[in-house]
This record gives structure tokens, sequence and C-alpha cells, in this order.
């Protein structure tokens, strides 16, 4: 496992928070290793599967209306059959994931396409509210967590799981901790050996201790289910 010699920690310690706010996006490689070392330095377990599993990739996807609707889509599915999914809808629309292409597609399309006709009800919903200009996506860039959550959670359809997502994935808070996430909750049951999968309260609890840097941890957890082998008896 990588670690930074003291004065340049010290340096990263001081400027990555106006590297952040530079960038417009907090959770970025380096960030993703600083982080995880830096924590890992008082958790065995976290050190143990770090130095065994590696560092989580960078996620990043594009902001904007287009990100919100893979988000609705990608709700209670698999990250494969949402990408799918979503690919059968942006052919629907030949200038891509927009609020006009997607209000105007008609609904059986929408449906055969893989949505749920909930799903096509919170995307007309969201698509109306971007194009009427009642929300505008490009504004969130500049909120804090809590009140880029109070926007999004106002739309129908959209929980505080899906505002987790895009404060994670689109813009790059590196404090959220999506413990309502089965994957997350799974990979930490694999991360502290655990025979029972926690509950979303035991996990909220249990990510306590990794702030201000839990969005790094969530993508570690991911990481673990993607690269580690259920064994016999998990």
């Amino acid at each position: 496992m990588c670690s930074l010699h003291p004065e340049i920690a010290v340096f990263y310690m001081k400027s990555k928070q106006s590297f952040k706010n530079a960038s417009g996006f907090g959770l970025g490689a380096s960030h993703l290793r600083w982080s995880l070392d830096h924590l890992a330095g008082g958790d065995a377990d976290l050190a143990d599967h770090v130095q065994q599993w590696g560092y989580p990739p960078e996620r990043r996807s594009p902001g904007g209306f287009a990100a919100l609707l893979r988000i609705v889509i990608g709700q209670q599915l698999s990250v494969k059959a949402a990408a799918t999914i979503a690919a059968r809808v942006e052919a629907l629309m030949p200038d891509g994931l927009t609020p006009a292409g997607f209000l105007n597609a008609d609904e059986a399309s929408l449906r055969a396409a893989g949505l749920s006709g909930a799903k096509v009800i919170y995307g007309r919903g969201l698509a109306r509210a971007v194009y009427d200009g009642a929300f505008d996506p490009a504004a969130l860039a500049v909120m804090p967590d809590d009140k880029v959550t109070a926007e999004i959670t106002a739309l129908k359809g959209f929980g505080i799981w899906s505002a987790r997502m895009y404060l994670m994935f689109s813009l790059g808070r590196p404090d959220i901790w999506p413990a309502d996430d089965l994957g997350v909750r799974e990979g930490l049951r694999r991360l502290r050996r655990l025979e029972a999968r926690p509950s979303i309260k035991e996990a909220e609890a249990m990510g306590a201790g990794w702030a201000p840097y839990r969005s790094s941890v969530a993508l570690f957890c991911w990481h673990i289910l993607n690269n580690a082998p259920l064994k016999a008896g998990d």
C-alpha cells in the first residue's frame, strides 16, 4: 500500500480542498488513493483489503438530465441491466438523452426498451421539470450536500439513494455514505468479516468513523464486491 511522504501529505491536506473546488470533482483517482491510505492507517481491516484488492477506479458521470435519468433507470437493477436499458432508451432519441427527447418518446417504445410504467412517469416528471426550468441540474454543482439532496428528492421517484448517487458520481462529493445501497452493505460485510450483512442503521453507524472520506470507502465496498470471489459460507 502506497503512503505519502509526510511533507507531501501535509501539502496535500492543505491544498486538496482548493483543488476540489477548482476541478469541480473531488473523487479523482489521487484522492481515492490518498484517502484510503489515510483511513487504512488506523483501520486494520481496511488496510488488509486495500493491500489485497488495490484501489477502486475513479467513477465519474457527467451531470445533468442524462445522469439523473440514468440513475432513475438504475433503481433496483444491476449495473449491467441498467446500462442495457439506458442504451435502449437513448437509441430512441436521435439527439441523445435530452428532456425534449424523453418527453417526445412514446410510452410504448419506452416500455419496450425496458422501463417500468413508474420509471416512465418519473423520467417524464424529471424531463418536464428541466424543460420548463423548474429544476436546474447545473445549479446543483454549487450547492452543499444537504441542499442537493433536498432538490433531487423533491422530484417524484427520486429518493435519498438517487441523490447520493448523483452527489458521488456527478458532483464528486467526498463524504457521502450510501448505507441504503445493498452493494455497499455487502461490501461492508466482507470488509468487516461479518456473518450477516449489516442493516441500514448498522451500516450508517459503522461508516461514521470514516468521515470525511466516506465516499472513498463506499467505492471501495463496491470494489470488494466486484473483485472478491464469494467464498463458501458467504
